[in-house]
């Protein structure tokens, strides 16, 4: 399953929507570690307790979504391996900073292209198409600003 391809069904959709649960709790993981590991770098470690913060919040979003459309959802496990293989989530940094830039940078592409993909389609989900992309585009707007916010943290260092 892809993003590119056109989505037909509340199953697809809903597929979708899982990967971007597992993508923000890949941000929430690797955020929280981080902000343990440098808890000295005052700055670095608010920020990413914050972007652990708001990719929970990200995934509450979307299993709300998820919860309204007729679907059966698809494994963890399955979703997860696409998600590796898709997205490369579980690639090592060697840099906190860089690691979460690449973490930001991911969702904020799949949002784009989730959103790109629902426009194109022309079927009618069990879920409103004006909350589903009103949630989407500002989850998108979230990670665009979590991408400019740590570019100035490594302005910064």
């Amino acid at each position: 399953m892809s993003v590119g391809m056109s989505l037909a069904s509340d199953h697809q959709l809903a597929r979708l929507l899982q990967i971007g649960i597992v993508l923000e709790e890949v941000v929430e993981a690797r955020a929280s570690k981080h902000a343990e590991a440098i808890a000295d770098e005052t700055s670095v470690a608010t920020y990413m307790a914050e972007a652990a913060e708001e990719s929970a919040t990200h995934r509450d979003q979307l299993e709300g979504l998820i919860a309204d459309l007729d679907a059966e959802t698809v494994p963890f496990e399955e979703i997860e391996t696409l998600v590796e293989a898709t997205y490369e989530a579980d690639s090592d940094f060697d840099d906190v900073l860089y690691d979460q830039l690449c973490n930001e940078e991911t969702t904020y592409k799949f949002y784009d292209d989730l959103i790109e993909a629902i426009e194109a389609s022309s079927t009618e989900f069990s879920v409103g198409r004006e909350r589903l992309l009103s949630t989407l585009e500002s989850i998108r707007e979230q990670e665009a600003k979590g991408v400019e916010e740590v570019t100035e943290l490594m302005g910064e260092q």
